[in-house]
């Protein structure tokens, strides 16, 4: 009779061993974010935001769209009209619509005034440029700050579970494998909040070296434009000597505090 008992004990083991085994047991991402609980549904809506966010800023970003290819030649050909050369190169400038397209239509309205003047307005200019092309890029910060802590909180609500579920039932006492299990599926969230926060902070810091490298273009740009154009004549057509006061102005990049301030 204690040998019937016994195995009987046995085979109650093994068979909530196999309950167990298939309730922590993933097959598939589905099961992977069912086993999560709630939280993992915040968690999987700050994916979908932040690879959409991703995408259009890298399609938005392209270089194509920012810094067209032969604009600046471009702007020089049309500027070297003597006769109506700033007018054509302001109409030159709005058909072109970019951000440095912008950056140039401030500089060449302003060619006559003095040379702190321009490039002061160029220098705001760029800051409100480089403020469009950080559109969005905030929300990547914060889906990569708080994911993280989604998780961790998701991972203390399931522990919470688990634990009361424990406390609640005289059956569990000593049963080890009921408290793992939940256990096992609170911390499914602080993994998948990590799974979300690393490539977002990764994709963050691409598009902020992307936008960096531009804004350091157009820089570069506006300081030939500013000394070549800004003590020309009245079309700016000409070049003109630079006195050792004015060269020290214009080599302080223009849109330099530009990324600074963001």
């Amino acid at each position: 009779m204690n040998l019937s008992y016994m195995l009987g004990l046995l085979a109650q083991a093994d068979a909530a061993g196999q309950i167990d085994t298939s309730a922590v047991q993933v097959n598939s991402i589905w099961d992977f974010v069912v086993k999560g609980g709630a939280m993992m549904i915040p968690i999987g809506i700050c994916s979908l935001i932040a690879l959409a966010v991703f995408v259009e800023r890298v399609i938005s970003l392209r270089r194509k769209n920012i810094i067209p290819p032969g604009f600046l030649d471009g702007l020089k050909k049309v500027l070297a009209d003597d006769s109506n050369g700033r007018s054509k190169a302001l109409d030159y400038c709005k058909l072109n619509k970019s951000p440095v397209a912008a950056v140039f239509t401030t500089g060449i309205k302003r060619l006559s005034e003095p040379l702190d003047v321009l490039e002061r307005h160029i220098q705001e200019s760029g800051q409100r440029e480089v403020y469009k092309m950080r559109k969005f890029m905030r929300v990547l910060s914060v889906i990569a700050s708080i994911t993280p802590l989604m998780g961790l909180l998701g991972t203390i609500f399931g522990m919470i579970t688990a634990f009361s579920t424990v406390a609640a039932s005289a059956d569990a006492l000593g049963r080890t494998e009921t408290l793992a299990g939940g256990i096992y599926e609170a911390m499914i969230t602080t993994a998948a909040g990590l799974m979300v926060a690393i490539p977002v902070l990764i994709a963050y810091n691409y598009v902020s070296a992307r936008i960096e490298r531009m804004v350091a273009d157009i820089d570069e740009m506006t300081v030939d434009f500013i000394e070549e154009y800004a003590l020309g004549g009245s079309s700016g057509a000409a070049r003109a000597t630079v006195t050792p006061a004015a060269e020290h102005k214009v080599t302080e990049p223009p849109l330099g505090a530009a990324v600074a301030t963001t």
